[in-house]
This record gives structure tokens, sequence and C-alpha cells, in this order.
């Protein structure tokens, strides 16, 4: 039970410390996302050095995963355990750009751009979740 309660606490203190991250790094705000996607206008690079540190945290994270024997408070690794690149998730991938481009917003940003209580966000959010049920669904169908 203790094990449980210390996941839920670092899974909560993980996303708040990456909500205010996206807050403070500008990607809740839509227009600056486009903004960085629009290379071939008026791009702004800003969210570059975003990305530049979100790969450099990651690239610490593994390495030090790497040497571990198992998490602290798990007994192994989640990891993904599909490698191969299908016509799934290339489409899946090119719907997800599409969107993130249109919209100016992905999952992570969009969750914490709720606590901005702006309509177009919870519009999206309420899409995602959609989106998510009906792939479920029909993921579902497939293998049955």
């Amino acid at each position: 039970m203790t094990n449980r309660i210390s996941q839920g606490a670092v899974a909560l203190g993980a996303g708040a410390v990456f909500g205010i991250g996206l807050s403070l790094s500008g990607m809740l705000d839509p227009a600056r996302v486009q903004g960085f996607l629009d290379v071939f206008g008026a791009w702004d690079p800003s969210l570059a050095f975003v990305l530049g540190g979100a790969v450099a945290v990651a690239m610490i994270g593994m390495t030090l995963m790497r040497r571990m024997v198992r998490p602290m408070l798990d007994t192994v690794f989640h990891l993904p355990t599909a490698t191969k690149i299908d016509v799934r998730l290339v489409i899946g991938s090119a719907i997800f750009g599409v969107g993130w481009g249109l919209a100016g917003l992905c999952p992570g940003p969009a969750l914490s751009a709720l606590s901005l209580g702006l309509m177009p966000v919870v519009a999206f959010v309420v899409a995602m979740v959609i989106g998510m049920v009906v792939h479920d669904r029909l993921a579902q169908g497939r293998s049955a």
C-alpha cells in the first residue's frame, strides 16, 4: 500500500513539474507552437530550446535507467516492446502532426492548458478523449 502511495505521489509531483515547465516554456500558447511549426513563414525558433532541453533530460534519464537494475518504486521498467515501424504508426504520426499543427496543442500541453479555462482547449481535450475512446473500441474489435 505504501509503495502505491509513493508511486502516486511521485507521479503527481512529476506531472506538476511537467505542467509548470510547459507553462513557463510557452507550450500552452497555441499561437507560439504554430509559429514554431511554421518553418516557411514567420518562424519562431524559441521552442527549439524547449525541444533541446527535453531531449537532454530524456537522454540523461535513459542513461540512468540503463544503469539501474530496477526502478526505485516498482519491480520492472515498463518499456514499449513494439519496435516495428508499420503503416498504422506512420498514419497515426501524420494525424498527430497535422492535428498539432492545426490546433497548436498536443496532449500534454492541452491537459495543462485546461487550467486556463479556455473553451477551445476544453473542446480540444474533449475531441482528444473521444478520439482515444473510438480508437480503443476499434482496436478491441480488431483483436477479437
